[in-house]
């Protein structure tokens, strides 16, 4: 059975929140990657397996090499999810802090 997984999906897991966080700022190989988690590497292997199916990974070989970067591209659709409400939050927040300060200037 071939399940059909959403980015949405694969950013729910911490695991790969923390590897998409690894690799954004440089490639890295499996090994790598392996080597910052504290679990078996075919799990860091289904991790990345996921990531890439998503879209959310990308990979280039380099001689017997396998590096995994980030897709900036598909992670612009969680970008334009979250916006909303971090506009939201960004107001309810700015609020907030208006009403705080007329506070404390009463006392």
């Amino acid at each position: 059975m071939n399940l059909r997984r959403d980015v949405f999906q694969a950013i729910a897991d911490p695991t790969r929140r923390a590897i998409l966080l690894l690799v954004a700022s440089q490639a890295l190989t499996a090994g790598a990657i392996a080597s910052n988690f504290d679990t078996a590497r075919p799990t860091v292997s289904k991790h990345l397996q996921i990531l890439t199916e998503c879209e959310l990974l990308e990979q280039k070989q380099s001689g017997r090499e396998i590096y995994y970067y980030i897709n900036a591209k598909n992670m612009k659709q969680v970008a334009d999810f979250i916006e909303p409400f971090r506009k939201m939050w960004d107001e309810r927040f700015n609020t907030l802090e208006t009403i705080m300060k007329k506070y404390k200037s009463k006392k």
